[in-house]
């Protein structure tokens, strides 16, 4: 058995990197080995259900290399004399294997984690997230506690982060002699699962409680995670009982975290929830001018800056890709800057940013737009107030569809191929000659698209 699990170790190891595996499945024990399982023992239950839930599957893929006809790996909570227990403060050591560190390090502080290019000054400021700044440069500005805490909230890729970091980057610059701790939610649950294992929650209680600034990234990852959560909770509050100052980022508000204790919720809430809304067109275009700005020799024109504001709605983190990805082929293969560059170079992405607009909104849409009833996009009435807009709805229906002919004429009361096909050729038509008609389904076509 304890070959077999210094090989299966070796690989782990590789597999998840040596922090992880040293942190989560090194202090495992072989209990029993059979031909189709394999019992491991966890010292703790908390140990043993993450491990359940994040390297269930990995555990049994490297077992099967040695043990083919493996089924199974289960993992077991032991009684505490059936673990080894750590010597020296270390734990019990598996052949070619890195060791693990002998008890809970300090938590990465601000310089060691911090990207020198999300500053206030490189964030690009718009109607959607105006109010997150203002607040994210009260707190670092302020001389006290300006919000407590200050929350921050958004979908992925919308600037939380960048606020957070240009937080402890400008507090760190003006404040030297502030503590400042900055790190995400996942690491500050790693820490305390160390200080548990190792017996010296006490040294963790006295270094997340005697800071001047808490910052906590990605909030939802605590999502019921109990005894993390009940950690958090006695820290919040003891910071917040001494006025120190507490920052917390997360994808969704305080009333939204499920799998949150009601009690975390409710003082989430105290201080200020500001949200980051998604971007729009001009904020986008900010964003890519100043991007473009810190490359002058690519020379990014205003129709390739506007282009990719339309096309990549996304996220903000998605949007400087694509541009960087533009200026990199322009760099490495010397060809200039232009549309035609970016959308060669942006196929799968324009591809996956793609609206996917259904038959059914469209209808919506025209009808709402020429005030009939929905009903009367698959009605046998040929009133031209009711056939006109019926057939620019079937024009849209193929021109921003993947749907056949066929496929179409049955969303509208099962009418055959040939009487879509006519409707969509007399749209055609009639745009080259009525100047009203063509602005009605350029409009519904950009409000359909965006």
């Amino acid at each position: 058995m304890d070959a077999l699990w210094a090989r299966v170790s070796e690989r782990l190891c590789k597999q998840i990197g040596a922090a992880s595996f040293n942190s989560w499945l090194k202090p495992l024990r072989v209990a029993q080995l059979h031909e189709d399982r394999v019992i491991l023992l966890a010292s703790t239950g908390f140990l043993r259900d993450w491990i359940r839930g994040n390297y269930q599957s990995v555990l049994l893929r490297e077992f099967q290399k040695d043990m083919p006809h493996l089924r199974s790996v289960v993992i077991e909570q032991s009684l505490q004399a059936d673990v080894p227990k750590p010597r020296a403060g270390r734990a019990p050591e598996v052949p070619g294997v890195l060791k693990a560190d002998p008890a809970p390090k300090s938590v990465d502080m601000a310089p060691g984690m911090l990207d020198d290019n999300l500053t206030f000054d490189n964030f690009v400021v718009g109607k959607a997230n105006e109010l997150a700044y203002a607040a994210a440069r009260r707190v670092a500005e302020a001389d006290g506690v300006a919000f407590n805490p200050l929350y921050l909230y958004s979908g992925v890729g919308l600037g939380k982060t960048h606020l957070m970091q240009a937080i402890a980057q400008h507090i760190r610059q003006t404040r030297p002699e502030r503590k400042v701790m900055y790190l995400s939610a996942e690491k500050f649950m790693y820490q305390f699962i160390r200080a548990v294992r190792y017996k010296d929650t006490m040294a963790f209680k006295e270094q997340f409680r005697s800071v001047d600034v808490l910052m906590i990234d990605d909030l939802q990852f605590f999502s019921d995670k109990d005894s993390t959560q009940e950690e958090f909770f006695h820290t919040f509050n003891e910071l917040v009982d001494r006025k120190h100052q507490v920052v917390i980022s997360a994808d969704r508000s305080p009333s939204d975290l499920d799998g949150m204790e009601e009690r975390i919720r409710s003082r989430l809430g105290w201080g200020l929830v500001a949200d980051i809304h998604p971007t729009d067109f001009e904020l986008r275009v900010g964003i890519l001018e100043q991007k473009a700005a810190m490359s002058p020799a690519a020379n990014v024109p205003d129709d390739v800056i506007r282009f990719l504001a339309h096309r990549i709605t996304s996220n903000v983190r998605e949007l400087e890709g694509a541009l960087k990805r533009v200026i990199a082929h322009h760099e490495l293969m010397g060809r200039a800057v232009t549309l035609e560059l970016a959308q060669e170079v942006l196929t799968d992405l324009l591809r996956s940013n793609a609206r996917k607009v259904t038959i059914d909104e469209i209808q919506k849409k025209v009808a709402e737009h020429y005030s009939i009833k929905m009903t009367e996009m698959s009605s046998s009435r040929r009133a031209r107030a009711v056939a006109r807009p019926r057939q620019v709805a079937m024009y849209l229906s193929k021109k921003l569809t993947t749907r056949s002919f066929p496929e179409i004429g049955r969303k509208f009361g099962n009418r055959d191929h040939t009487t879509v096909l006519h409707g969509v050729r007399r749209i055609e038509e009639l745009m080259h000659d009525d100047a009203s008609l063509a602005e009605d389904v350029r409009l519904l076509e950009a409000a359909l698209s965006n």
